[in-house]
């Protein structure tokens, strides 16, 4: 008898990186699949689940205007105890650490469902930074039966925790699959959506950074920073254009175009959707963010990153000089990133060497899990 998996995230980031288990459980002929959208992010996530042609069973449509982190796990809690009570599946699959992740690994808990986790492992050892992804994945990590580890730095966290090894796998990093997936479908066009800032040749793109910034721990006075230096990196360097897609949250979009716009280099856009992202990524000179993902998909295409935060999970790049932490302080920001764009030394040094978090056969490891473990 097929065994039966629900999968369940919320958020654009979630969704990239489920995409291609989502496909190979389907592919499989030893699972059926329920898969449930919380909505955490609503227009985002239907970016994803349109170009991946995946159109999920159970959409609960969680997103509200002003929600907050309790409004986010309330809905989750409610919407996924009557569809676990229904459905009563044989696994319960989440990934990395939003809110949607946490509470549906808490639903499958209350309701006796084991939980399967993706990108298990990650750690600041603050539970402050980021807020509240390192406290999220902690809790998952304590409720979940399986552990899909994507680097050994993650799987000896876990053991730090004392989970148990035999519930841990080491798999990769689903992002490299779903990065691979979109390069084999990635054309050099430039994208309609960037033709009005880049022109329509990509043998003639001029030099570009790209910028995201959207976490909640950078809410206030630290975005500002980051816009400040953003001000005055646009100043130095006439010639290098910056885009930054900004993120829809009132907290990020409001200052950002108060402080940003009207100069003439910076580009504010509207987010894009993944294929658009993959060809900034691929295009551009260096990457300024406090994304998770990017940091993890940059050294696909051997661009630099400089990282918007105080602290990184993801200290594999690190480690491999392939990425800097520089924070939120404006002075750091603008030092790190003239010197990339001045030193060719300096840039060589962080745009070589393979990456870290994986081969493209992560999803397949984990089917390869479920299958045996169910």
């Amino acid at each position: 008898m097929k065994k039966h998996i629900l999968i369940v995230f919320g958020t654009r980031p979630e969704a990239i990186k489920m995409m291609p288990v989502v496909m190979a459980l389907r592919q499989s002929e030893d699972f059926t699949t329920t898969c449930v959208v919380t909505a955490q992010h609503r227009e985002q996530l239907d970016h994803v689940l349109r170009l991946f042609d995946v159109a999920p069973d159970i959409d609960l449509n969680i997103m509200m205007q002003s929600q907050d982190l309790t409004d986010i796990t309330c809905m989750v809690l409610t919407g996924l105890r009557d569809v676990l009570a229904r459905l009563k599946p044989d696994m319960l699959l989440v990934h990395g650490d939003t809110t949607t992740a946490m509470a549906a690994s808490m639903a499958g808990f209350f309701a006796g469902v084991p939980v399967a986790h993706v990108e298990a492992g990650l750690r600041t050892w603050d539970k402050q930074a980021p807020f509240p992804e390192e406290a999220n994945r902690v809790v998952i990590s304590h409720l979940a039966q399986l552990h899909f580890a994507p680097t050994t730095t993650a799987r000896n966290n876990l053991l730090r925790e004392a989970v148990a090894p035999e519930s841990i796998l080491l798999t990769g990093n689903t992002v490299i699959d779903a990065l691979l997936w979109m390069g084999q479908r990635m054309g050099d066009q430039v994208p309609a959506e960037l033709a009005g800032i880049l022109g329509q040749s990509t043998a003639a793109v001029p030099r570009f950074l790209l910028v995201t910034a959207h976490r909640r721990e950078s809410f206030g006075a630290p975005f500002e920073g980051i816009c400040r230096a953003l001000r005055r990196i646009a100043a130095a360097f006439p010639d290098t254009r910056i885009i930054y897609p900004v993120h829809l949250n009132p907290n990020i979009r409001d200052p950002a175009y108060r402080l940003l716009g009207g100069i003439g280099n910076i580009h504010l856009i509207d987010p894009v959707d993944y294929a658009v992202m993959a060809w900034l990524l691929r295009h551009c000179v260096l990457v300024l963010t406090d994304s998770g993902g990017l940091q993890e998909e940059a050294p696909s295409f051997h661009k630099p990153v400089l990282v918007l935060r105080e602290k990184s999970e993801r200290l594999e790049a690190v480690e491999a000089g392939l990425v800097a932490v520089v924070g939120t302080a404006e002075e750091a920001i603008v030092a790190h990133t003239q010197r990339l764009l001045t030193d060719p030394a300096a840039y060589a040094a962080m745009a070589t060497g393979a990456n870290p978090f994986g081969d493209g056969q992560a999803a397949r490891r984990i089917v390869e899990a479920l299958r045996a473990r169910l």
